[in-house]
């Protein structure tokens, strides 16, 4: 019960950050890229790579990789779990693996957005 709670806490904090930030950063732009979005998911991923990286050595406690990795950063990102399970798959050495993963999730993704945009 108490891993849901701190997903749902860090979640929450995660999707008040997104928004803001997104609007902060759409008040100071002119350009229609999307900067607000690339810059919570590269922020994001490089929070959620330092947490697992510190998580798998044992320097911070379940609960931390719980809150700020799966609550907050899920949350916060739309990309920075992808970014992860992409560097999991190497460390792993699995790397035909890893770009399939790559591969697939982008032109999948993309074509399903595709069909979604013509339903």
């Amino acid at each position: 019960m108490m891993s849901f709670l701190l997903i749902g806490v860090g979640g929450a904090l995660g999707a008040i950050c997104r928004y803001s930030l997104g609007l902060f950063v759409a008040g100071r732009t002119k350009s229609s890229f999307p900067y607000g979005t690339w810059i919570i998911n590269i922020s994001g991923s490089i929070l959620l790579g330092i947490v697992f990286n510190l998580h798998i050595n044992g320097a911070v406690a379940d609960w931390v990789m719980l809150f700020v990795g799966v609550g907050f950063c899920g949350a916060f990102t739309t990309f920075s779990t992808f970014g992860n399970e992409i560097v999991q798959l190497i460390v792993a050495n699995k790397w035909k693996l890893a770009v399939g993963y790559v591969v697939t999730s982008v032109v999948v993704s993309f074509l399903a957005a595709w069909v979604g945009f013509l339903l």
